[in-house]
């Protein structure tokens, strides 16, 4: 069989407008790789984006979280055949944020899926049949034993989630609340069960959510429930979420913030609160190269704690990508199949 010489995807046109079309492949530059993408999923920051919630470049293949197999390489260590989850951010590795070790902040970062489909890097979104990986765009393989569906969410909520819980430090034996069960919430409960923490709440308003982790969690709970916690995690991006966060801090608590991703009204944070009781509040957006590598090995270690079939539904084709986007779904998170 000749190897096909153009890609196939789905083209954002603004509002819920989408176009199918075919894409030349790009021959990888030293550093890059050609990705053939087996499995995409659906983040909630697209729907936001597509919505109008948020700002997106535009024309633009959508889409940040997959997992497919290398078909190109010229990065050494990474060789065709491998199955590969990929970063969001693409950073130049020389700014001062790269020099910190934030990189996810680099000065020029590049992110996939949210790049100009008429500027220089064409094949940045997952919602197509191939991916190409920058240099600068860090790749983890992952092992035999994952499945495709499972291993396309390292790459945005799973690794996401590992950059929390560095920020939250050690939860052995603490008290942890989960706010906001979506697709992050439910890792980082199975997360803080795996890294001992002592009792999780699970908060969230809708109940199909707090049962995907019922006997994971300790305790489910609804919002407005009097609350006193060790650590805090927000996931809901929501301004209440974030005060009852705060408000549920015991002595020395840490609070850390990663759902707000778009505007939404301040809260207030009294600083004599928080000076008197060593509170810590903290916020993460994206990750770091770790993190991706930690996010595939705790789903090798774990994945099968989540009821991926309920959290993941029924995959749907690219040409079926467009009608998603019209659409709820009773999914978490849709599965697109290339």
């Amino acid at each position: 069989m000749t190897p096909s010489t153009t890609a196939r995807a789905q083209l954002w046109e603004g509002g819920g407008s989408f176009r199918s079309i075919e894409v030349e492949l790009p021959d990888p530059a030293p550093g890059e790789l050609l990705v053939e993408l087996r499995a995409a999923t659906i983040c909630g920051s697209d729907r936001h984006t597509v919505s109008g919630r948020r700002p997106g470049a535009c024309p633009s293949i959508l889409g940040h979280e997959g997992v497919g197999e290398v078909v190109a390489s010229r990065r050494p260590g990474v060789d065709v055949g491998e199955r590969v989850v990929f970063a969001v951010t693409v950073s130049c590795g020389r700014c001062r944020h790269c020099r910190r070790g934030l990189t996810a902040k680099c000065e020029s970062v590049r992110k996939a899926g949210h790049e100009s489909f008429e500027g220089d890097w064409q094949l940045s979104g997952t919602y197509a049949t191939h991916l190409h990986v920058l240099a600068g765009q860090s790749v983890t393989v992952v092992p035999e034993g994952i499945p495709d569906a499972v291993a396309s969410t390292a790459g945005c909520a799973v690794a996401t989630v590992m950059a929390v819980l560095e920020r939250a430090g050690d939860l052995r034996d603490r008290t942890v609340l989960v706010n906001g069960i979506g697709m992050l919430g439910m890792i980082a409960v199975a997360a803080a069960r795996s890294r001992g923490a002592r009792h999780i709440i699970a908060c969230d308003p809708n109940p199909a959510n707090l049962n995907q982790v019922a006997g994971i969690a300790d305790e489910l709970s609804a919002p407005g429930a009097c609350l006193t916690v060790d650590v805090a995690l927000e996931f809901s991006g929501v301004s209440e979420g974030a005060s009852a966060c705060l408000r549920s801090l015991d002595t020395g608590g840490t609070a850390v913030f990663a759902g707000t991703v778009a505007p939404v009204p301040a809260v207030d944070l009294d600083p004599e609160w928080l000076v008197r009781g060593w509170r810590t509040v903290t916020g993460v957006h994206n990750f770091e190269p770790r993190h991706l590598e930690q996010a595939v090995a705790f789903l090798a270690a774990e994945w099968e704690q989540l009821r991926w079939k309920e959290i993941l539904g029924e995959p749907i084709t690219l040409s079926e990508l467009p009608a998603a986007f019209r659409s709820s779904s009773p999914a978490t998170r849709m599965v697109v199949t290339p």
